[in-house]
């Protein structure tokens, strides 16, 4: 049977992404699919806490620890001089619900350009390492995450073209989707992590910056749909997609 769409043609790049938005919403309906998903669930949280932790190093602040929890929560854990302002509190705030956003804009992005396929796999896979070994401080995390490593090493190393694209693209949705399933959390002002009640990050903005914490929350929400939408944008480009024109030489004869 013939194929209806040309091979990397806009049509096609967006079946795929459509395909890895599928996997990511309906895997944890599937049997097991809650076991099979759930690496990659502590993956966003990882996500999530090293742009809090990353944010503070930033800042120039220190990262101390990153904490990960069974039921998929985290904590990052970072120490702020004295005198540091309202505004670094607030980024730091704010790093953490952004990062998986920004991570999910930065893999769609790579998956759109064959060179970057497996490179960007092994970096992903080599900053989970490095994080476990510097600041990770968990069961858990020192669990999880050093599973999720072998396997993007392994489709790096030994996975299809087409299957190492399709890994890019499935990390990418499920990032940029996490905001879906952490939509409760940020519109709310405190959360119960293990057991204690502290301030959710838009809490934590709100109470140094002012406004509701329901206002930076669309904010977030916001900016992290418009990089995820350039990100789309560009990986579905028809001009992009489209293959070069060949050079072609005219003669005119007169």
């Amino acid at each position: 049977m013939r194929s209806l769409t040309r091979p990397g043609s806009q049509a096609e790049q967006a079946g795929r992404l459509v395909l890895a938005g599928l996997v990511v919403v309906m895997l944890p309906a599937l049997p097991f699919g809650n076991y099979l998903i759930y690496p990659f669930m502590i993956l966003t949280t990882w996500f999530h806490e090293m742009g809090h932790g990353l944010t503070a190093l930033l800042m120039g602040q220190e990262f101390r620890q990153l904490m990960i929890f069974a039921s998929g929560s985290g904590v990052a854990e970072s120490r702020l001089a004295a005198d540091a302002s309202v505004f670094t509190f607030a980024a730091i705030a704010a790093g953490g619900p952004l990062a998986p956003c920004m991570a999910g804009a930065l893999l769609i992005l790579a998956s759109a350009h064959p060179r970057l396929w497996r490179p960007v796999l092994w970096l992903v896979a080599g900053a989970i390492v490095l994080s476990t070994v510097i600041w990770v401080r968990s069961p858990v995390g020192y669990t999880m995450l050093p599973l999720v490593a072998a396997l993007l090493g392994l489709a790096a190393w030994r996975a299809s073209p087409g299957l190492a694209r399709f890994t890019l693209q499935f990390l990418g949705v499920l990032a940029a989707m996490s905001m879906l399933r952490d939509f409760r959390y940020l519109f709310t002002e405190q959360a119960v992590i293990e057991g204690q009640f502290v301030l959710s990050d838009t809490g934590q903005i709100a109470a140094v910056l002012g406004m509701p914490h329901w206002f930076w929350a669309g904010v977030i929400l916001l900016v992290s749909a418009v990089m995820v939408g350039a990100a789309l944008k560009y990986a579905l480009a028809e001009h992009r997609l489209r293959p070069p024109p060949r050079n072609v030489l005219q003669f005119r004869r007169d």
